[in-house]
């Protein structure tokens, strides 16, 4: 759910030089871009209101996505943007890209139109989501609390009630169209008691809404103009009656009614003009993208049977099905934003005045942020970095009402109805650049097979109470079948892993790591993966024994066979190859030749010159050498210290070369060196790996306690001298993924909305650190006991 309507790899090639022009200049349109740049063929044709993007508004961009991600469209007078990091920092400064055009209308309406609006009073003013700063904050701060998983959980009983009646209309039917007959009222439902909105008219306020859509994010015929702007005039006149009508009970259940109490003690914050526009917007958002959000949702995951298989065996992969249903094909296709000074967005001048329309739904679907983005894995343990809620200030306020909607509706599908298929039929979408979710969705079934008949508990059962925002990635894991089992050197074993069902497992990255879970032992522990990025018939891992290890390695080494089933927890990246790079160097020392190898395989892929150097002790102890030589050839440079061979790092380093990276993973005092080697060179040069610490546990006599406020969960919480941020936050039942525990896997990573941070991992590159946008929860910490704001 939106407190407004909002509006909607393999690696991708380099086809510029970084901060250059990404334009093709060989395929040129007559058009020009406002900065004075030609405008490309593809570019100039981009229509979102066309088919192709209503069907499927990812792969309508995918050529921009990786071969001209940021383009000015000459049909709609906006900057078009595509990828996820470029998103995700528009989303970020909200001063630089305002989002006060989100609710203007993308087509302007003539002028008979515009004259039964205003016969209307229509009026519609700034909402939560179109509204600049320094008005935003203060009112978002003062609603916010009724979105608080405590408040939202009032909430659950009558979803689930609304669920299971809508599905006993239609159980027996053995046909539905679930839009029609469940999908969108149950939201609406949902969404006015929500709000304290009585439930008549339910019938005019879908048509009303419908119409609010096409009026602002579509493109309605001139005939057709009129009759919506009387749709929208007479939502606009029923909002207010609505309201006035709760002005006279405002002590009544409502997220509006709290509004009004709100305006008593804040009435320069929540003005009479706000509640009016959100009364009409949070109608329209409260339910719409719901609606359509688990409309695609259920529709994806028939598309894909053995997925939906999946969740009906396994309820609890429910939740992150959800998340990955709302990154691979959400109901929000892209925002709109306008541009207050002149910017770069990646890379393209973006003059000041400029529109932007940011199209969310690429960025889901970005290969540099989400591994094999195009495959629905309901595994992904990342399926929540999508961007369909948006992203900083002005993100979505009732997305974990949503998420509770769409569980319990997933719920109750999978539970009655797992034999369920979609029926033969064309969708068709309400054409506009923001909103996108079936009109029709007709689905078939053997009510003879209807698993309530042989059980009636099926219908009556008791449920467990859902999970009130993100799912926990920790708990989210992979069944995979060792397939082979063999020693890769003295000491080291090799595992090649396939899935448990015999299907393919998702591509991945160079420099991606996975985390098994060592049997019963408690222990998870992370290894990089070694073979290569392409094979989805297995991912492959190789495992030092560790005469120091708590446990890990020696489990892998003594248990692990082939045959064995165990579980795993990813690919995740945090050592991601620059691809834009024009020159590499990789370093490996010892069992650090895991993530390197992959990395080296990729730039010989690319036909870009790099060189692979590997640092052992004794040849014997070094795994995969034969398989390296044949791969790299020349490109390999092998320095065995037992045979007097040491690489020379102030030799291999003593010119900095542009446009040159470093990569490397390895003994911290091999890493150590490589930074002092590199001083001299360009900032971020660098980038490396750790497998082990020197962070020990906290000396509270040289620590200082801090406070932390979470923003989304509406919590302070202190963190004392003797104690982590990660401990604190899980004594406060806030749930944050953690493994290593020692600041080197990244997984613990936080987002910081504000506040000055003491980081003391061993992940973050330099100028992640200086943008001090996220930290490690289990070593890092405020500066100077201060206060950090974190977006939890």
């Amino acid at each position: 759910m939106n407190t407004a309507a909002p509006e909607t790899v393999a690696p991708a090639p380099v086809t510029a030089a970084r901060g250059g022009c990404p334009i093709d200049h060989a395929a040129l349109s007559a058009h020009k871009a406002p900065n004075g740049c030609p405008v490309s063929a593809r570019a100039a044709d981009f229509d979102p209101f066309s088919d192709g993007y209503q069907q499927d508004p990812p792969e309508y961009v995918r050529w921009a996505r990786e071969q001209e991600p940021v383009f000015y469209s000459p049909q709609l007078g906006y900057w078009v943007v595509t990828r996820y990091e470029d998103i995700k920092a528009v989303f970020r400064d909200n001063i630089t890209f305002s989002p006060s055009i989100a609710l203007e209308k993308i087509t302007p309406t003539g002028p008979e139109a515009n004259a039964v609006l205003a016969q209307y009073g229509f009026a519609l003013n700034r909402t939560l989501v179109n509204e600049d700063e320094p008005a935003h904050m203060p009112r978002r701060r003062a609603l916010m609390d009724p979105f608080t998983p405590e408040h939202l959980a009032h909430h659950e009983p009558l979803v689930r009630r609304l669920a299971r009646e809508y599905v006993d209309r239609f159980i027996d039917d053995g046909r539905a169209d679930l839009v029609d007959q469940m999908l969108w009222e149950v939201p609406l439902t949902v969404a006015l008691h929500f709000l304290g909105v009585p439930e008549e008219d339910m019938d005019k306020l879908r048509e009303y809404s419908i119409a609010h859509t096409v009026n602002t994010w579509g493109r309605p015929k001139p005939e057709e103009q009129v009759a919506v702007a009387h749709a929208v005039g007479n939502f606009w006149q029923l909002a207010g009656k609505v309201l006035a009508k709760m002005r006279e009970n405002p002590d009544a259940d409502g997220w509006m009614q709290y509004g009004i109490r709100k305006q008593k003690e804040m009435p320069e914050v929540v003005t009479d003009s706000y509640l009016h526009s959100m009364m009409m917007a949070g109608i329209v958002a409260a339910h719409e993208t719901t609606a359509n959000a688990t409309a695609n949702a259920v529709k994806l995951l028939l598309q894909h049977p053995h997925v939906w298989r999946e969740i009906c065996e396994d309820p609890s992969l429910i939740p992150n099905a959800v998340e990955e249903c709302l990154r691979h094909n959400g109901s929000v296709a892209a925002w709109r934003r306008l541009a207050t000074a002149d910017c770069e967005v990646g890379g393209v001048r973006i003059p000041a005045g400029s529109k932007l329309l940011i199209v969310t739904s690429s960025a889901n679907h970005d290969e540099g942020h989400f591994a094999d983005a195009d495959l629905l894995d309901i595994r992904r343990d990342n399926a929540s970095d999508h961007l369909t809620f948006g992203y900083g200030s002005h993100q979505c306020m009732g997305k974990n009402l949503a998420r509770m909607e769409m569980q319990v509706f997933l719920e109750e599908f999978t539970r009655r109805l797992p034999h369920m298929k979609l029926a033969a039929q064309t969708f068709s979408y309400v054409p506009n650049t923001s909103f996108r979710g079936p009109e029709h969705l007709w689905v078939e079934w053997d009510p003879a097979h209807n698993p309530e008949r042989r059980d009636p508990a099926v219908r009556t059962g008791e449920r467990s109470p859902v999970r009130i925002g993100e799912p926990s990635a920790h708990a989210i894991t992979r069944p995979v079948v060792v397939q082979q089992a063999r020693a890769a050197a003295e000491g080291v074993l090799h595992l090649r892993l396939a899935a448990a069902d015999g299907g393919s497992l998702p591509r991945w990255a160079p420099g991606s790591h996975i985390d098994v879970e060592c049997g019963d032992t408690g222990l998870s522990r992370q290894y990089s993966l070694c073979g290569d990025p392409a094979d989805t018939g297995a991912f492959e891992i190789a495992v030092l024994r560790d005469p120091g290890s708590r446990g890990g390695s020696a489990w892998v080494h003594t248990q692990v066979k082939a045959g064995d089933r165990l579980r795993i927890r990813g690919p995740r990246n945090h050592f991601r190859l620059d691809e834009g790079a024009q020159r590499f160097i990789f370093v490996a020392g010892g069992i650090g030749i895991t993530p390197v190898m992959a990395m080296a395989r990729r730039a010989r892929e690319l036909g870009r010159p790099y060189e692979l150097h590997y640092c052992g002790r004794r040849r014997e102890g070094m795994a995969f050498i034969a398989e390296l030589q044949a791969l790299h050839g020349d490109a390999l440079h092998l320095h065995v210290s037992g045979e007097g061979s040491r690489l020379r790092l102030d030799a291999l380093l003593a010119t900095p070369e542009a446009g040159t990276q470093v990569y490397a993973c390895g003994p911290l005092r091999m890493l150590e060196a490589l930074e002092s080697a590199c001083a001299h060179w360009p900032e971020d040069t660098l980038r490396v790996e750790h497998f082990e610490s020197t962070l020990g546990t906290l000396d509270p006599s040289k620590e200082q306690a801090f406070e932390v406020e979470l923003k989304d969960s509406g919590l302070t919480l202190p963190v004392r001298a003797d104690q982590t941020l990660l401990a604190a936050l899980r004594a406060a039942n806030i749930d944050v993924q953690s493994d290593c525990e020692e600041g080197l896997c990244g997984s613990c990573e936080v987002r910081v909305l504000q506040g000055p941070i003491d980081h003391r991992d061993l992940v973050l590159t330099r100028s992640e650190r200086e943008a001090g946008q996220r930290m490690m929860s289990c070593c890092s910490r405020a500066c100077g006991g201060g206060k950090l704001v974190l977006a939890l």
